[in-house]
């Protein structure tokens, strides 16, 4: 890529022209013709409805791609994400989720960042996305294996109509130093079926053996792989990363689960969980060999051609592609894409986390539209109705949020453009003043990439015209240093050191230990003198969870989980912070358990403590919820609510809640909005809060059903693995 960011006249005119761009409006949709057997709209409606339809499964809309609740991820980059409670046992058995058996979807993810990253590859080739269709079906406890590969089979071979002969299956052929045996059960299914015994491939656990990740449930799977060429056998290119030969379909059968100490222990229940990309089977229906070359794409390519005035996308890649003009389309045609899709699901361009993943593949995308194909100005926000046209069907957002997310791009390339710009002056006074030196400083260099998100590869080409070094082993080290503070950061925000995993919790609920009852958390009221009274709440000692284990009592001075028949502490969940307190054991009142942290796992209320006395099963305690924390609490948690109306009030309907915190001595309120926040408008913000407080009014609060309660306006995003019904 580096071999063509130079330094064009092009690129300073449309630097210089940053205030142009604000306000364009530029491209209307486009469309293409043909296609009509298979467009990508019918084969996705096609894939759920047979499984809706013929087998019984429950349709479920795509989760956003911003995950709700996983830390451990920047994006959602698979369908299982937003029913991995459900895999790890830890949805709360009142929820929705808990109810599901069969489901199919289609699910928006975005692999960019983190453990799973394309960004670099996309454009490179003709098959690497950064937002992608995954199309799954799932069985939670019901069907399994042979069920699995009859359905995917049937649906391939004859709804989809495509040629057995063509078709390669693998299966995991076990892993003797581990002690896994093969997967002959999957094996004797496909033969079974009438698949020929040199189409029926085993490969080893890189291929053919999932994990969510380093612990947790993983199992064998089964791939379906497909040949472009057919007419030949081409079993020898299957897992060969050859393009001719591609995988479409990946069923996983979750039946172990993996310990912290690398052991597999059979799951209590076994599930399927299967993936199939949606471009990738588009490709295959459409007789195409580029995703890129299907009507997922071709309408943006036109578009951008339409639009730059460039040459016409031909499918070019390498040495073929001269000037990386063809590169350029595809990078374009994707990162379009994934830009709208995370902005209107919520996540916009910005410094941190999956924010930041996403400036970069905007900047990327400007890069290349400025540098490569000298497009105009406002051009990269005109191709979103396109995306919206393609895409909208399956997921209206694009359609409701098009102005919005055309308004963030635009803002976004101009601070670009704009700091490119003032990179530039800074790089040249830098090399005034370096005399004798050949060596660019790299905190200098550290501080326009980090702070102006200038490009360290256009950094270095500039830095090589001028006959001067980038200290590329310096920026290495700081760049590690960096990740290395991130992930600390990120470690210090996961909180508690108790999880429950799916063994424990099968156990408990083996042994008859019944949810926790935690309606006492709001058992308060208002007293004399208008101070709210919190009543000690009773309760017993159902389970203890200390080192990874149930046990019957733990010593002094040990951290454990203690579980209760009933709580009066608030668990850290819906976006506000855990109670804190104590509690004491009966006839002991000078012994003092602090509660350090509270957690939720599968109805269960985990109060994590370090015990000043031996505790014991069945012992009855008394629990105390720290006061002046509880209330923090809460006037932060009315203080959100006064927030989001006073949004409302001054910016109208448009303001859509994103998430939130609600911690005892700070809130966050994360919200959408088209345009720019003015200071009169933040001045009308804060006196309406104000208003509103000076009232007095009274709080009222309410039990609703979820479902009741995500059709209120303007309130934000809820989890299905929540209770099914909601308070506030």
């Amino acid at each position: 890529m580096a071999a063509f960011f130079g330094l064009s006249k092009s690129s300073n005119v449309l630097l210089n022209n940053v205030s142009a761009l604000r306000g364009i409006r530029t491209c209307a949709f486009q469309t293409v013709p043909g296609y009509t057997e298979f467009s990508s709209k019918k084969v996705r409606n096609v894939f759920t409805d047979f499984f809706k339809e013929k087998y019984g499964h429950r349709l479920v809309p795509s989760s956003p791609v911003k995950p709700r609740g996983d830390p451990s991820l920047l994006f959602v980059n698979a369908g299982m994400n937003q029913f991995k409670p459900i895999f790890l046992g830890t949805a709360d058995p009142r929820s929705e989720m808990t109810q599901y058996r069969r489901v199919v979807n289609s699910q928006k993810c975005v692999r960019a960042g983190g453990k799973h990253n394309d960004l670099e590859d996309v454009g490179r080739d003709v098959y690497h996305h950064t937002f992608f269709e995954m199309l799954g079906n799932w069985s939670f406890g019901d069907y399994f294996k042979e069920e699995a590969c009859l359905m995917a089979w049937e649906l391939l071979t004859q709804v989809y109509r495509i040629p057995q002969d063509r078709l390669y299956v693998t299966y995991f052929g076990g892993d003797s130093a581990l002690g896994l045996k093969s997967d002959e059960e999957s094996r004797e299914i496909w033969l079974s079926m009438g698949i020929e015994s040199d189409h029926v491939l085993p490969f080893g656990l890189k291929d053919n053996f999932w994990e969510m990740g380093e612990t947790g449930p993983c199992g064998p799977c089964t791939e379906i792989h497909y040949d472009h060429v057919g007419g030949r056998n081409a079993a020898a290119l299957v897992n060969r990363d050859s393009p001719e030969v591609v995988e479409i379909w990946n069923l996983v059968f979750m039946q172990y689960n993996r310990e912290a100490d690398g052991r597999l222990r059979t799951l209590p229940q076994h599930n399927v969980d299967t993936g199939m990309g949606l471009e990738r089977l588009v490709t295959i229906l459409q007789g195409k060999r580029s995703n890129y070359d299907t009507d997922l794409f071709t309408p943006i390519l036109r578009a951008i051609q339409e639009s730059s005035k460039g040459p016409v996308y031909r499918g070019l890649v390498g040495e073929a592609d001269v000037g990386n003009v063809d590169m350029a389309y595809r990078v374009l045609a994707d990162h379009i894409r994934t830009l709208s899709v995370c902005i209107a699901d919520g996540v916009y361009p910005g410094m941190s986390g999956a924010e930041l993943v996403l400036r970069r593949i905007l900047r990327r995308a400007v890069r290349f539209s400025t540098e490569v194909l000298q497009a105009p100005p406002g051009f990269l926000a005109g191709l979103v109705p396109t995306v919206a046209h393609i895409l909208g069907d399956a997921y209206p957002e694009l359609n409701r949020e098009t102005n919005r997310i055309m308004d963030i791009i635009t803002d976004n390339e101009v601070a670009f453009l704009s700091s490119l710009k003032q990179g530039r002056r800074v790089i040249d006074r830098t090399l005034q003043k370096m005399e004798d030196s050949r060596v660019f400083p790299v905190g200098v260099a550290w501080s326009l990439h980090r702070n102006l998100g200038f490009p360290l590869d256009l950094l270095g080409l500039m830095l090589e015209e001028k006959g001067v070094a980038m200290d590329t082993e310096g920026l290495d080290k700081l760049a590690m240093e960096n990740a290395r503070h991130k992930a600390q950061t990120q470690q210090s925000e996961l909180g508690s050191c108790v999880e429950l995993d799916v063994h424990t919790l099968a156990e408990l609920q083996r042994r008859g230990v019944p949810t926790t009852q935690d309606s006492p958390k709001y058992a308060y009221r208002l007293g004399e003198g208008g101070k709210y009274v919190f009543s000690p709440c009773q309760s017993t000692v159902l389970a203890l969870y200390c080192d990874r284990s149930l046990v019957t009592e733990v010593e002094e001075g040990r951290r454990c989980a203690v579980i209760l028949n009933q709580t009066c502490f608030y668990a850290e969940q819906g976006g506000q912070a855990h109670d804190q307190g104590y509690f004491i054991r009966e006839g002991q009142q000078d012994v003092l358990f602090p509660v350090e942290n509270v957690q939720t796992a599968g109805g269960y209320v985990l109060h994590e403590v370090t015990l000043a006395e031996t505790l014991r099963l069945g012992d009855q305690v008394q629990l105390f919820v720290d006061v002046p924390q509880r209330l923090a609490c809460m006037v932060k948690h009315t203080a959100t609510h006064i927030l989001n109306f006073a949004l409302r009030q001054v910016l109208g309907d448009g303001v859509e809640q994103r998430g939130s915190h609600v911690a005892a001595d700070r809130l966050r309120f994360d919200f959408s909005f088209q345009g720019t926040l003015i200071i009169k408008q933040l001045q009308d913000i804060e006196q309406t809060i104000k208003d509103i407080i000076q009232r007095n009014e009274n709080v009222y609060t309410e039990e609703v059903p979820l479902k009741l309660a995500k059709k209120i306006q303007g309130l934000r995003v809820m989890d299905e693995a929540l209770a099914a019904d909601w308070r506030d």
